[in-house]
């Protein structure tokens, strides 16, 4: 079996599955349950200082599509509204109890270095093994000056980050939020501060519905809503671009990534793994099917890893990072057409209706003996692969290379391009 141990920043576990902070890892209660079920760790719910929070009810909105129940999860829930006290108690206990599973402590204060260095030393007796500066939070917190507010400012971002290094020796994860124009920025005001890595993406700012009848965003309190932080497996792609282009820039390929958003199983995690990440955090599938499907993530990256014959995560991890250019250096060469298999195509038409009226008009239909079929038009194709995602049957439509494979052009220098490179 491949060795799925992982290091983030400074903190290991013994697989890269950790929780991520939310409800699921609000107690000791639902952290010792989690950990019998194999998570390799836990980011601890947020932790603030006192006034107590006061939450609302109801808290979650969801997006529901094609069946599809809860692929984008919306949340108006802010952080702990447990006391601090029972907290710490509760999280040094865990610690004591499990000492091989990664504790990360989740925290959010006022941005002030009193308030800052107060909880620092709050936590460092319960045994943790690193802290997640939440500078995510789009919603509640941010309009107090906290969360999202910090995070959308690199100058705060660095500073807070270099309170917290002074005040600990802890391994500190600087928590990102996607709410802004250019992540790399802020990864590097969180490397200048001192931070031992980077977790993104934290939830995205959003109203996912609208209440017909009550004319109120959801969820709805009372007749009225507000913006949310917006995850599932819905924002994946967000995350996945954004841990890239982290893992992409010089001054922060080597800056350790626990990588959030959307991961639902093992797949994801590859993914995450191989465009940079040491390790994930998961919420809304956790939230969705229950701890035990962590299971099936750790069966899945270890017999993946097994084929593949990667014996450890470092194996593979950022492999992807070279394969992730601009635009401007794709092979303009490079061809491909549909091909639809007769044997297992039902006769839909979704191919030729997508292909018709949204692309290049390259899928004729042929009627004949009462019957229809339908045929690729090779010089209309221009291998864009919409009917192969249209296609409601997995495989009858492939996509063919037919050229000759040994040329290449990019548009750097491409004749049509006004800014070409000359050759020499």
């Amino acid at each position: 079996m491949a060795d799925l141990s992982c290091n983030v920043g400074g903190i290991k576990s013994p697989n890269p599955f950790w929780l991520a902070s939310a409800p699921p890892t609000d107690k000791l209660y639902n952290v010792e349950r989690a950990f019998r079920a194999g998570w390799g760790g836990v980011v601890w719910k947020t932790l603030g200082i006192d006034p107590p929070i006061v939450n609302v009810s109801s808290r979650y909105g969801a997006v529901h599509y094609n069946g599809q129940r809860m692929m984008g999860f919306n949340n108006v829930e802010l952080i702990t509204d447990r006391p601090l006290e029972v907290n710490l108690q509760e999280i040094k206990q865990v610690k004591k109890d499990w000492p091989d599973r990664a504790v990360v402590v989740s925290l959010m204060v006022p941005c002030n270095e009193k308030d800052w260095k107060y909880i620092i030393n709050k936590i460092v007796d319960t045994g943790c093994d690193g802290v997640e500066l939440n500078f995510g939070c789009p919603h509640g917190m941010s309009e107090r000056g906290m969360g999202a507010a910090v995070g959308q400012v690199p100058e705060y971002v660095e500073m807070v980050t270099r309170w917290v290094k002074e005040s600990t020796d802890l391994p500190c994860l600087v928590k990102l939020t996607p709410n802004v124009t250019d992540i790399r920025k802020v990864a590097h005001a969180a490397k200048a501060g001192g931070g031992d890595g980077v977790a993104l993406i934290n939830t995205v700012n959003s109203i996912v519905s609208v209440d017909l009848d009550q004319m109120a965003p959801e969820p709805t309190i009372d007749g009225k809503g507000s913006h949310g932080g917006y995850c599932g497996p819905a924002v994946k792609p967000i995350a996945l671009h954004m841990v890239t282009e982290i893992s992409k820039d010089p001054e922060t390929q080597h800056l350790p990534i626990s990588a959030i958003g959307g991961i639902s199983n093992w797949r994801d995690a590859a993914e995450f793994i191989a465009l940079g990440a040491s390790g994930v955090q998961v919420c809304t599938a956790a939230m969705h099917y229950g701890f035990k499907i962590v299971d099936d993530m750790i069966d899945g990256l270890n017999n993946w890893m097994d084929e593949k014959g990667y014996a450890t995560l470092e194996d593979f991890r950022r492999m992807a990072v070279p394969n992730v250019t601009e635009w401007q250096y794709l092979n303009l060469k490079y061809d491909i057409k549909a091909r639809i298999d007769e044997s297992t195509c039902i006769h839909c038409g979704l191919c030729h209706i997508s292909c018709e009226d949204g692309s290049h008009q390259a899928i004729r239909e042929i009627k004949a003996n009462g019957q229809r079929s339908f045929e690729v038009i090779d010089e209309e194709c221009v291998g864009c692969n919409l009917c192969m995602f249209a296609c409601p049957v997995p495989d009858c439509i492939t996509m063919e290379r037919v050229d000759s494979g040994t040329e290449y052009q990019n548009w750097t220098t491409h004749p049509n391009n006004p800014m070409r490179v000359e050759d020499n």
